[in-house]
């Protein structure tokens, strides 16, 4: 790896365009370096991975209503959408699939300086790649450049202490992508990252406080302008640059400020792009950082015993934890027994207390609104709060995989003041944790959530093709798609009409 030094420089600053941040990302994704045997097997993993959320997810209302705008859209050759026949234009079917992929929070994690959902560049990368006509091999080398680059960007560019969304990491690493996919030069890749980069910032109040549906659209948006971007830059249109380092740039009105520097990691010319294998999926549904703390309370129920007994407890984490999911944040609606789905994802205290008391986390049935206003759960959850432990922090932007964790220390104090304190620093599914995922789990984790909404032998189909994805001709490429019936579809809320019809 190359580390890039990335700072903001004056417009009057000779700068050549070689130096640019967006011309370093457009080299590697020009490079056509093979992709090696373990980075296409997690690739495929990652393929199976994302259909599954997207099966379990595929009745719930932001994904309906993803879905029929993209309906509105049909083009050929165009790409598919989960769960319905058809073509449709690419840019609305990469909208559709990340919606449905990123609904339930239950796809793959990257947490460094900026955290990230790497998975999120599939549905676009994918699309594109039907609708053009290009191959499995084509597709496999264009996912392994999007896994790379939102990684690198992830490890050395922060976002969020700046209130910027993690998508705008997403937007340039699509772009990317699309460009190892199609074998575009340096010149048009690095002008549409620039512009996918330059329409992909937002703040990060799509997280904060009362969370919407937006969660979900927010990576898909961030997949459906990048899209737009590579079509711009195709037809000779350009970007803002240097978009990170310009006098009003990124870096400068968004970010660190004009005297902040970055140091960006990017594989060398003929160096494999490997970033996928360290990142992880979850196994329950919930915001990464919960991973480990469900795995914890799953732990800690035997030796607790009866939950009435619990005076307190104490989730020491990290920072980032503490401020993001953890009464840190100061939002009130962390312990709002009405909140939304996506507001419960991101209180660890109420995620914590459900698995405490049932043993489990289910991706439906843990956040159903009885579930959340059980007057016993509500008591218990506002009995937990967190705080941020310096070591915890250490560890969570630790360089070291071995030392990298996420999890928590929990300290639970009795009514009859005995103190029962256990820690865990990775989930069991995290590679170095109890039970690490491979290809059995991935595909175990796609029949659980499919059971119910795509038939059996639709199941075999799929997963078929999925194994086989880096052998698959052009003409079978919209094969790494399921069907589902019309009665499961017919499940979905009753759609109000938008302006697309």
């Amino acid at each position: 790896m190359i580390n890039h030094l990335v700072r903001t420089h004056r417009s009057a600053e000779h700068f050549p365009r070689a130096e640019h941040l967006a011309w370093r990302i457009a080299e590697v994704a020009a490079d056509p370096v093979a992709v090696a045997p373990e980075t296409e097997e997690m690739i495929v993993n990652r393929i199976i991975d994302n259909a599954a959320v997207a099966a379990a997810s595929v009745t719930r209302r932001p994904v309906a209503n993803a879905r029929a705008q993209a309906l509105t859209h049909p083009y050929r050759p165009g790409a598919t959408v989960f769960g319905v026949p058809g073509r449709f234009s690419p840019e609305w079917a990469a909208w559709a699939n990340g919606v449905a992929v990123r609904e339930l929070d239950f796809h793959d994690t990257f947490l460094a300086a900026e955290y990230s959902h790497p998975g999120d560049n599939i549905p676009a990368i994918l699309a594109v790649a039907q609708h053009a006509g290009r191959s499995g091999r084509d597709l496999i080398r264009g996912l392994a450049t999007g896994y790379e680059i939102q990684v690198d960007l992830a490890r050395s560019i922060c976002l969020h202490e700046h209130k910027i969304d993690h998508v705008a990491h997403l937007g340039p690493s699509v772009a990317a992508g699309i460009g190892t996919l199609l074998a575009l030069d340096t010149e048009t890749i690095y002008q549409a990252i620039g512009q996918a980069l330059h329409t992909t910032t937002a703040t990060r109040q799509s997280r904060k406080g009362e969370i919407s549906s937006w969660k979900a659209y927010a990576p898909a948006f961030a997949g459906k302008m990048a899209v737009e971007a590579v079509d711009r830059a195709l037809r000779g249109e350009g970007a803002p640059s240097p978009i990170w380092e310009g006098e009003d740039g990124v870096i400068a009105r968004l970010l660190g400020g004009p005297d902040k520097e970055y140091s960006v990691p990017l594989p060398g010319p003929g160096e494999p792009k490997r970033a996928i294998l360290d990142t992880y999926t979850k196994e329950h549904s919930a915001e990464y950082q919960s991973q480990a703390p469900i795995d914890l309370a799953r732990r800690m129920r035997e030796r607790i015993g009866d939950l009435d007994r619990i005076a307190s407890i104490v989730l020491h984490t990290s920072h980032h934890t503490h401020v993001v999911i953890g009464t840190g944040s100061g939002d009130p609606q962390k312990f709002d027994p009405t909140a939304s789905r996506e507001t419960l994802d991101h209180s660890v205290m109420y995620i914590f207390a459900v698995a405490l008391q049932d043993g489990t986390w289910h991706h439906e049935r843990s956040y159903a609104p009885e579930r959340a206003q059980r007057p016993d759960t509500v008591e218990l959850w506002r009995k937990i709060s967190t705080a941020e432990d310096p070591e915890w922090t250490r560890r969570y932007h630790s360089t070291d995989p071995g030392q990298k964790a996420f999890g928590a220390r929990a300290e639970v104090t009795l009514t009859s003041g005995e103190v029962i304190v256990d820690e865990l620093a990775v989930a069991d599914a995290h590679p170095l944790g109890a039970r690490p995922f491979a290809r059995g789990e991935y595909i175990a984790k796609f029949r659980t959530l499919a059971q119910g909404i795509i038939d059996p032998a639709e199941q075999d189909r799929f997963l078929e093709v999925a194994q086989r994805a880096a052998e698959l001709p052009a003409e079978e490429l919209s094969q790494l798609n399921f069907s589902v019936s019309n009665r499961v579809l017919a499940q979905a809320p009753k759609l109000p009409e938008g302006l697309f019809r």
